[in-house]
């Protein structure tokens, strides 16, 4: 059986600094970098002894992130999810692999984890086979039908409203919208419910909006592209939504351009509220989606779920709140 010892002299570090570490000693001034090489020590050797002082048990957590690294630094969404469910684990003595889809061989890596958070959409099968694994899991960012799963998402509903609420109250009463598709494993159409919340909203309140929809993917590209295609109409709504702020900035490159001046001639709004939309040129206007409380809070809910195995699993909506920035004006 492994020893704290064993642990310690693999690691490098004093058999007191280990324990205090699997005991999550909040006192103990240690680097992260040093912190983490234990908690990865004591699971390459297979430690699972209790600790007497917290009876917490070093555990593994798996993450599954659909985005590859490239697309996550792109758009840091999702960077900020795992960025949230990482700095919980480093603070309670867990151990994490992290794996994304486009990593080779990337559900073998996760074969011997004791609790799984699944980040962005995934298809019933893949779904299927993270609950063969292990039955301590979570999704985040998909609303899964399963009622025996838990979730947590953003409250879109409440969001769209809010930020169509604000750009009525300013006079607008031409409002376009750019989307982004999203495609499961299994080549179907993962809907973008924004899109079905901001039409049942303009035809409520019966404003002009058939005619600005547009839909690609949700990158500063397709931004650039979609806008363009409005452009080409030579009739433009007088404010745009975007699903999120890599959309958004694409289309303000795009208006930027053809001397189209934001929000002079068109008011723009974001979604995410992402690092960059604070630094834009005007400073975009955006809904801010609580990323990192998303991964915080998953991870917190997965290790009770681990400790606790409810019976019932839990479906959770965040909201949401605008940021009010420059990008948008009173008409």
């Amino acid at each position: 059986m492994t020893t704290i010892k064993d642990i310690a002299a693999s690691a490098g570090v004093s058999p007191a600094t280990v324990s205090r570490i699997l005991n999550n000693d909040a006192t103990l001034n240690v680097s992260p970098e040093t912190r983490q090489k234990v908690l990865d020590t004591a699971h390459s050797l297979n430690y699972k002894k209790k600790s007497r002082a917290s009876g917490k048990s070093v555990y593994t957590l798996g993450i599954v992130q659909w985005f590859s690294p490239q697309q996550e630094m792109e758009d840091n969404y999702y960077l900020l999810i795992r960025q949230g469910i990482e700095d919980f684990c480093m603070q309670n003595c867990i151990h994490v692999v992290r794996t994304y889809k486009a990593d080779l061989n990337y559900m073998d890596a996760l074969k011997n984890v004791d609790a799984l958070i699944c980040v962005g959409k995934f298809s019933k099968d893949e779904i299927h086979r993270f609950r063969e694994m292990t039955s301590s899991i979570i999704f985040l960012d998909m609303p899964v039908e399963n009622i025996a799963i838990s979730t947590i998402t953003l409250d879109f509903e409440h969001a769209m409203q809010t930020g169509l609420d604000y750009l009525t109250a300013l006079g607008h009463t031409r409002i376009g919208f750019l989307g982004g598709k999203e495609y499961l494993a299994d080549g179907s159409l993962f809907p973008d419910v924004r899109k079905s919340l901001f039409i049942n909203y303009c035809r409520t309140h019966s404003l002009d909006c058939e005619s600005y929809i547009l839909e690609d993917s949700f990158t500063i590209e397709s931004g650039y592209r979609m806008m363009n295609r409005l452009l080409d109409q030579n009739t433009l709504p007088s404010a745009i939504i975007a699903s999120s702020d890599p959309i958004a900035i694409g289309a303000l490159r795009a208006l930027t351009a053809r001397n189209i001046h934001v929000p002079e001639d068109i008011s723009l709004m974001g979604f995410d509220d992402t690092s960059l939309s604070a630094f834009t040129a005007p400073p975009l206007t955006t809904i801010h989606a609580p990323a990192y409380d998303m991964g915080s809070f998953g991870a917190n809910i997965v290790f009770n779920i681990l400790k606790l195995q409810p019976a019932t699993a839990m479906k959770i909506q965040l909201p949401c709140r605008l940021v009010e920035r420059q990008s948008c004006r009173r008409i």
